[in-house]
């Protein structure tokens, strides 16, 4: 398959010349302008290069490749132009981040020559880009799939936190929160050096000693210690770092941090930590939301805010009993799931993924439960007091 490569030019010859020379070279597409190329990148498949004239009406080649560079970064920028002063040449390296500047009539040999090292230069991207997605995706289940199998408690912990957190993201509306949903999904791996016992004392709000709570208090920075190494976690690091940290500068880390400049993803992990210890110790959403209002300092006002609006909307959901076979993916439990023998197999709030279902409709059939879960469901007739 060859090279997709645009050829961006407001002379029609120009363009017709590139296309026949390159033909059966190159995957040749031309754009008479600027914003016919910008509609042809951000509709159609994405090109390995683009080369653009410089003086076209409209749209320059200036501007356009700048708008190419953050609608495609991964595409290779060339400009070709008959103005070869300094000035251009310059404005056009720093605006539009080029990989090459070159100046017209190009012999065919020396654009055949650019527009290779161009596709090599793609290339080398975009496998660059895909090694280090695949590294960093299969490390992140890796360490999810040790804390699922070593501390089961502190992985449903960090699903349920999970799933208040990217609740707040969305009503919060924030952007490229690619790095607070895992410091979610990974806030409790640092767990995997603290006890069960200790670790169920802190889930249930219980009294602890001065020991248990620096054992506690020393997982967020074993965590981050754990992800620093790995590349393009550093943030994540961060983010896990700070997660004990009230927004009024109390908790670990005990440094002069405070409010705004603590991350964001560390406020929204501490709101909804603390929301998920109060109901998991049996307090029900609204009583663990007054709990953490009269704590309100600890947390980022507008977060706090925010908990109490998908409160209100998590209101209207009441809990119904279904058999395993009519339960979805996707479902979250509203009491735990018990063996015959109270042997707790899966507790309340946990999020149903296929698997899962798949070993309770294998336990069902050996018998070790009786077949049915309690699941929250929108409830047809809401009722409910505003918190």
């Amino acid at each position: 398959m060859l090279d997709r490569v645009l050829f961006v030019d407001d002379e029609p010859n120009v363009l017709m010349g590139f296309r026949r020379e390159l033909h059966g070279l190159f995957d040749v597409s031309v754009a008479a302008g600027g914003q016919a190329a910008l509609d042809m990148i951000v509709d159609g498949a994405p090109f390995a290069v683009v080369v653009s004239d410089m003086n076209m009406p409209g749209i320059d080649g200036i501007h356009l490749l700048r708008q190419v560079k953050k609608i495609a970064p991964d595409t290779v920028r060339i400009m070709l132009t008959g103005q070869a002063d300094i000035e251009t040449a310059i404005e056009a390296v720093n605006e539009g981040s080029i990989f090459r500047f070159m100046t017209k009539p190009c012999p065919k040999d020396v654009l055949v020559k650019s527009l290779r090292a161009a596709v090599e230069q793609h290339r080398l991207i975009t496998a660059e880009k895909e090694l280090l997605e695949k590294t960093l995706s299969g490390s992140v289940k890796v360490l999810s799939d040790v804390l699922a199998l070593t501390r089961t408690k502190s992985f449903g912990h960090a699903q349920r936190v999970r799933r208040v957190v990217q609740q707040l993201i969305s009503f919060l509306g924030i952007k490229n929160a690619w790095e607070i949903d895992v410091a979610a999904m990974l806030s409790q791996i640092g767990c995997v050096t603290v006890p069960d016992e200790v670790l169920l004392k802190f889930y249930r709000n219980d009294e602890v000693t001065e020991g248990e709570k620096q054992m506690f208090e020393a997982h967020p920075a074993i965590g981050a210690e754990l992800l620093q190494s790995i590349p393009r976690l550093e943030g994540v690091a961060r983010i896990i770092a700070y997660q004990q940290k009230g927004y009024d500068g109390s908790g670990v880390p005990h440094d002069d941090v405070r409010g705004e400049a603590i991350p964001l993803g560390s406020r929204l992990l501490k709101l909804a930590i603390d929301f998920d210890n109060y109901t998991m110790s049996g307090a029900s959403q609204l009583d663990a939301l007054h709990k953490l209002r009269r704590k309100r300092a600890q947390y980022d006002p507008r977060a706090l805010d925010a908990l109490g609006k998908i409160v209100a909307e998590a209101l209207v959901y009441e809990i119904k009993k279904l058999h395993v076979d009519e339960v979805t993916p996707g479902m979250v439990l509203g009491a735990d799931v018990k063996t015959k023998n109270g042997v707790l197999l899966v507790p309340r709030g946990h999020e149903l993924t296929a698997t899962l279902l798949w070993r309770l409709r294998n336990f069902t059939t050996i018998g070790v439960i009786d077949g049915s879960v309690s699941v929250l469901v929108r409830a047809e007739n809401p009722s409910v007091n505003q918190p």
